[in-house]
């Protein structure tokens, strides 16, 4: 279970970071980038921030090499804005998850539309009794 300072923290810094990536980076590689979640450890020592990139795969990559060269200034503009004792060591991590979605969302849209075109011979069947 994770406390509910660090929570509070993780949210905090979260809601900094997007912050810090929209309107403080420059670089034309960060195309959209949306931070995700902010998992810390326990001791605040530690961040993983887990971004979504908006776009081809290519795309992201490119916008990860990019966030990873501006590590330095991301974490000293979090040191800036949020008070913690430690400022904590950060790692990008690429949420995949928007894109796992939708192509789920995908492949049961499809079925859904087979079901209705050609499926309306297989409900029933095998009920000669």
């Amino acid at each position: 279970m994770i406390p509910a300072r660090v929570r509070r923290v993780c949210e905090t810094c979260r809601e900094v970071l997007g912050e810090i990536i929209q309107k403080e980076l420059k670089d034309p590689r960060i195309g959209f980038v949306t931070v995700t979640e902010v998992e810390m450890s326990a001791d605040l020592r530690h961040a993983r921030i887990w971004v979504s990139v908006l776009g081809k795969p290519e795309e992201a990559e490119e916008a990860m090499r990019a966030l990873e060269g501006a590590r330095g200034f991301i974490r000293s503009e979090l040191g800036k804005r949020v008070r913690l004792r430690y400022l904590p060591e950060v790692v990008f991590m690429l949420d995949q998850s928007s894109e796992r979605s939708m192509r789920l969302e995908g492949i049961l849209r499809s079925l859904r539309e087979e079901g209705s075109r050609g499926g309306g011979g297989t409900e029933g069947e095998g009920d000669g009794g």
